[in-house]
Parts: structure tokens; sequence; C-alpha cells
């Protein structure tokens, strides 16, 4: 009976290999059974090496399952399908239509099995045009009729967009049950039609289904993509048992439309009842928190996430959020901290963590996670450049400009925006004017960048003919605009321009004067010696002048040598900013070059008992002289 042996070795090694569920035993254990085959003289069984390839790419092998998939020289339609199932649960979409492609090339028929994967990668990938050559196969092999087939060809045609293809499938099905349903529903909300989605969810009964959980958080996606979040509040509250992801629903709706006040009311009433957060909802609430500027808040959510959530699933999910959190309140090593506890920190992260430290004055620590991100492969993107750009030196900034070009980033308005602030603040203000220029698409904010860059750099004038260009070229001005216009002519001591721009503004634009906009005006009339003008714009302003503006004219006041007004100034800065010790040097100067020498004294003796010292670089002028 030596002739049975072969046989019972074969039948033995395959009941092995198909008793080895797929993921419950270690890799090396299927390379040892696949020693085994080789061992006994099986490798050429096609039975054998078929399954082999199935539990490869079942667990992740590629090289194994590569290798051995070339040596079937007929592979069958249960090889391809373990290889086109692992193109596409790793979202190798392409790899997945090509090899589907080849297949069909050799001749192999695709099955119920294939068809579902192949058209998840067509939906995936968006490719409507692989995806009608994969339905006109499911006539082609009499598989319209599959339920999970049609399926996935309605999810197809929604996710690319054509839903009269997805709505004549749905149409032309045999039976449906609720993922059929859903997949149409979904795909009227991808198109913006919540409304059609709805009446779907009411026609649900004619084929005796009810909607689940899926459907109704479907809906009210649609209806907060569409602004409708009340809509898709009310329907939370009808649900009996809605789960953690219809609150993260509801609550991210409310976040997108900026209403982070009702976002957070939302996310209490959820933890008030039996319903737990998890990563993504505490993920959502941190964003509000965020833009509502409620920091002790995150930092308890931030707690709780620690206490209920493993770190790296806590991290993975709501690290974004946190990085952003307080790098926007420039609490730049709680940023950090956060940061390096992430394992895979996304661009978006890179972006926040930089900004926070460009905004916290730490260019350098800033520019070194720019550099760190270049150095790990992490791709950057236009708020990349845009976060670093203002904290570059010009030389530093040239590379990144260069870097930018090459990325294609210099199509986009922020990259070219940060570029031209970037310029102006180094004083090579014809390179911003450069930039500027070469921009096709310009917005307002360009605009005020580089009508920011001449007055920064004393070309009023300059300033003051973009901004008439501005209005040329149909472009409204803004608020900013004006303020940097009229900057610009205090700074280049245009006094009559100026005024005639802050009365433009309220007269042609109907824009109301700011703060910032009288205190230019104020500082243009004190620098050219109209101190009695500037302090009647100051008694214009409504309301008490900031500090900033007394100081405008008290510089005004020292340079024009007008000591009473700069009394006035003076005695406001001093009850404004008490530990400001510059102004008392000031005001103090101008008394002694006015011969009042005791009450320069004075002045010094006040700023003594309030304990300041005077400014380093500055001398107190000797009153015995």
């Amino acid at each position: 009976m030596r002739w049975c042996d072969p046989l019972l070795k074969r039948s033995q090694l395959s009941l092995q290999i198909l008793q080895n569920p797929t993921k419950s035993k270690p890799i090396q254990q299927l390379h040892r059974t696949h020693q085994l085959t080789i061992v006994h003289g099986l490798q050429s069984d096609p039975f054998i090496t078929t399954r082999l390839v199935q539990l490869y790419f079942d667990n992740d092998d590629l090289r194994s399952a590569s290798h051995l998939f070339d040596t079937l020289p007929h592979p069958n339609v249960f090889a391809w399908t373990s290889l086109l199932a692992f193109h596409s649960r790793h979202a190798r979409h392409q790899d997945c239509l090509l090899t589907y492609s080849h297949m069909r090339s050799v001749g192999v028929a695709p099955d119920g099995y294939v068809f579902p994967t192949v058209l998840r990668s067509c939906a995936r990938s968006g490719s409507l045009e692989h995806g009608t050559i994969v339905h006109a196969d499911v006539f082609k092999f009499g598989l319209d009729v599959n339920l999970k087939t049609c399926n996935s060809m309605i999810d197809m045609y929604s996710k690319c967009g054509d839903l009269k293809n997805a709505r004549r499938v749905f149409d032309a099905m045999v039976r449906r049950d609720v993922l059929s349903w859903n997949s149409m529903i979904s795909g009227y909300v991808g198109v913006g039609s919540v409304d059609l989605a709805v009446a779907m969810v009411g026609s649900m009964g004619s084929d005796r289904l009810e909607p689940d959980s899926v459907t109704w958080n479907t809906v009210m996606d649609g209806y907060c993509r569409a602004g409708r979040c009340m809509e898709a509040e009310a329907v939370l509250c009808r649900m009996a048992e809605p789960s953690v992801v219809s609150w993260t629903t509801v609550m991210l709706g409310y976040s997108r439309a900026g209403d982070h006040e009702t976002a957070l009311r939302v996310f209490e009433r959820m933890i008030g009842g039996i319903v737990k957060p998890d990563c993504d909802a505490l993920s959502c609430v941190l964003s509000s928190c965020r833009h509502l500027g409620a920091l002790k808040l995150a930092r308890e959510i931030h707690g709780f996430g620690l206490k209920t959530a493993s770190i790296d699933g806590f991290y993975s999910s709501a690290g974004a959020a946190l990085v952003a959190m307080y790098a926007s309140h420039k609490r730049v090593r709680d940023a950090e901290n956060v940061f390096a506890l992430m394992n895979d920190a996304d661009v978006v992260t890179w972006n926040a963590i930089m900004h926070g430290f460009a905004q916290s004055g730490m260019e350098s620590s800033a520019l070194e996670y720019f550099r760190e991100m270049q150095f790990k492969g992490v791709a950057s993107d236009p708020t990349s450049i845009a976060s670093v750009l203002p904290v570059s030196d010009i030389k530093l900034g040239k590379k990144i400009h260069a870097h930018a070009i090459k990325k294609f980033f210099a199509s986009d308005v922020e990259v070219w925006n940060a570029l031209i602030n970037m310029y102006s603040k180094a004083g090579s203000v014809e390179t911003a004017r450069s930039v500027f220029s070469g921009m096709v698409d310009r917005d307002v904010v360009t605009w005020n960048a580089m009508i920011g860059g001449y007055g920064a750099n004393g070309h009023g004038m300059c300033a003051i003919r973009l901004l008439e260009e501005m209005g040329r070229a149909g472009v409204n001005p803004n608020a900013v605009t004006f303020t940097c216009a009229l900057s610009a002519c205090a700074r280049a001591g245009l006094v009559e321009e100026g005024l005639d721009l802050f009365e433009r503004m309220r007269r042609e634009f109907a824009l109301e004067p700011t703060r910032e906009q009288f205190a230019c005006v104020v500082d243009a009339l004190a620098r050219a010696g109209r101190v009695e003008e500037a302090i009647g714009f100051v008694g214009r302003m409504g309301g008490e002048a900031e500090g900033s503006i007394w100081g405008a004219v008290l510089s005004g006041c020292r340079i024009h040598e007008d000591v009473e007004i700069g009394g006035l100034a003076a005695e406001n800065l001093f009850r404004l900013e008490p530990e400001n010790a510059g102004n008392y040097v000031t005001y103090s100067e101008m008394l002694v070059r006015a011969g009042r020498l005791e009450d320069a004294k004075r002045v010094r003796r006040l700023m003594e008992s309030r304990g300041l010292v005077k400014p380093a670089g500055s001398s107190w002028i000797d009153a015995k002289k």
C-alpha cells in the first residue's frame, strides 16, 4: 500500500491547511506549513498552493504570497480574489483595478466575491470609468441579481456621484436589504440632496424594512452638511438609543457650522446619559474648545481621555485637536508633549505645532519642526509653507520659496500671500512686488499684504497707488486694507493723504473706523506736529483711548517739543501703563529740554517710587546742567 502514502500525506496536509483559520496563528507557523508542502513534494499541487496563497494574503505577507502566486501556472478565481482583496484592503486601489484587468485578460471568470471587492476599489478611488466596465461584466456573467454585488454597484455609483445609474441599479433589484437602502440614501446625502435622502427613508416600508442606526446617522450627517443642524438634532432626539456615532455626528455638524457653544451643549447632554464618548467624540469637542478658547475645559477632556482610552488610541484620534488647542493658546510645551506621544502625526498636526511656535515668537523651534517634517518624509502642504515663511529670514525664505514652487504650491494663494509678507518683512519689497505681480489669482489678503509691505518699508505713495489699483481691479477693500494704507501714510508723513483715506473709508465704503485706524491718523498728525488735531481725533474715538494712542501723541510732542499736550499724553500713559518705564523717560527728557528741571525730577521720583528702572540704552540728562 506504499502507493497510498503520497495521497495520505496530501490529505493530511490539505486538512491541516484547510483547518488553519485566517490570522488565527502566527505567520511563522504558516511558513512551516509551506515548508512541509515542499518536503513532501506537494508544492505543485494547485489546491494546496492556492490555499497557501490565500493565507499569505490574508496575513498580509505580500512577498511570500506574490512569490507563490507567480508559481501557479493557471491561478484560479480564488487565488485572484485573494490578491484583489489584499490590494483593496490596503487602499492600493489602482493595483486592484489593474489586477482585475489582468485577470480578465487571461480568461478567468469573476464571481460574486470578485465583483464587490473590485467595485469597492472603484468607489474608493472615484474611478467611474472602471466601475462601468465592471458593471458590464456583472451583466455578462449573470450576477446582476446578486444582492451583495448590486449593493456594491450602488455604493460605487453613489461615491462617484452618478446617482442616476445608482438609482437604476437600485430600482432594478429583485430583492433589497437595509444596506441597499442605506447605500442609496448615502448617495443622495453625498451630492447634497438631503431631502431626497429623507424621502427614501420614508419609502423603506415598501420593502418591509425599518431604518437602522446607520440610516439615521446618514440622514443627520446630510442635514449637518446642509447647515440644517437643528433638524439633525431633532432626528437625534427621536432616536430610541442613539449611539456615540450619532451624538458625534451632530456635534461635528454644529462645530463645522461655527456654533461651538451648541456643540458643547450636545456633548454635555451625551455625557449626562449612558453613552460614553469615544476618542472621535472627544476630538470633536476639543476642536470646539479651541475655537471658544475654553482651555480649562480642554484640559479636563484631555485628562478624561487619558483615563478612559489607551494612550495610543486617544492621541491617534484626538492628538491633532489637542496640539492645535494648546498651540493656539501659545502653550507650546504642552503641545510638544502631546505631539511627542503621537505615532503618526499628519501634516495638519505638524502645521498646528509649527504655527503655535511661530505665534509664540519661537521662530527657531518652528523652523526646526519644519526641517524635521521634511526629514521624516511628511509631505508639506500650503499651510505648512504659510506657517514658516513669516518667521524665516530671507535666505531660508528663498529656499522655502523654491520648495513651494517645486511642490506646485506656488499656485496656492495662501503661499503667495505668505511670500509677500516674508519678503516685505525682510525689506525686499521689490521681490515682494514681483511675487504679487506674478500671481494669477489675488484675494483681498494679497492686496492687504502688499499694501502693508509698502507701508512697512516707507513707500507710502506706492501703498496709496496700489489701493487705487485694487479698486480698478474690482476688489473691495476691507477694514484691514485701510488700516494698512493709513499706517503707510503715517510712516511716510503723508498726513493729508491719510486724512482723505479716513474720510473716503466712511463715505465711499460705509466702513466705521476702528480704534486701530483712529490710532494711525493720530500717529500721522502727531508725527507732523499737528498734535492739537491729534487730540481732537482722540476725542472722536468714543471711549477711553489705549496707551498706544497716547504713546503716539507723546512721541509727536517729543519731536515737536510740545510740552503742554505732551503732559496730557504722559498723564494718561502713567495711568494706563504704570509699569512702562519708557514713557517716564520720554516725558522727563522733554521737560529737561524745556528747562522745567523740577518737573523732570518729580517724574523721575515717581518712576523710582514705582520700582521702575530706565530702559537699557537711555540716559537721564543731568538736571543740574
